[in-house]
């Protein structure tokens, strides 16, 4: 059986699918399903701020741990420190500070979801900010997680 929906009720339909693709997919928050992107502005979409994207998708491919942090916040300095100290290697990118690079820092946020910085990456994926860190560090999890092949 097909249903056909119309305007608003469509909408809702739509949206309320992608709520339940994402929820599969373990993110709790819905995002905007394609089908509800009008395809002249799709192109737009993907580019904006693609050049810094690219940056850290490749530092993410070619290091097992990446740290993305800005100027003037405290974190991503804790982050460093913490890695640091422990002797683990890792790839360091900075974009901006409060008062500059917001745009782009925007775009990273869009990306992950995470809406905070420092971004940690272990082996391509996304572990949140500083304290997500300090909890595998000192649980022993990062090392784990950087010692699986």
């Amino acid at each position: 059986m097909t249903r056909r929906h119309t305007g608003q009720s469509r909408r809702k339909c739509e949206l309320t699918e992608s709520v339940e693709r994402a929820t599969r997919w373990r993110m709790t928050r819905p995002i905007l399903s394609t089908d509800n992107i009008h395809e002249s502005i799709a192109d737009r979409i993907g580019r904006h701020h693609g050049e810094l994207l690219d940056e850290v998708m490749r530092a993410v491919e070619s290091n097992d741990l990446v740290v993305v942090g800005m100027k003037q916040n405290p974190f991503p300095r804790k982050a460093r420190k913490l890695l640091d100290e422990r002797g683990t290697a890792y790839a360091y990118l900075e974009y901006g500070s409060y008062l500059s690079m917001w745009r782009p820092r925007t775009a990273l946020k869009m990306w992950t979801g995470w809406p905070t910085f420092p971004m940690v990456f272990v082996k391509g994926t996304l572990i949140g900010g500083f304290k997500e860190l300090h909890r595998l560090a000192k649980s022993g999890n990062l090392d784990t997680m950087l010692n699986e092949s």
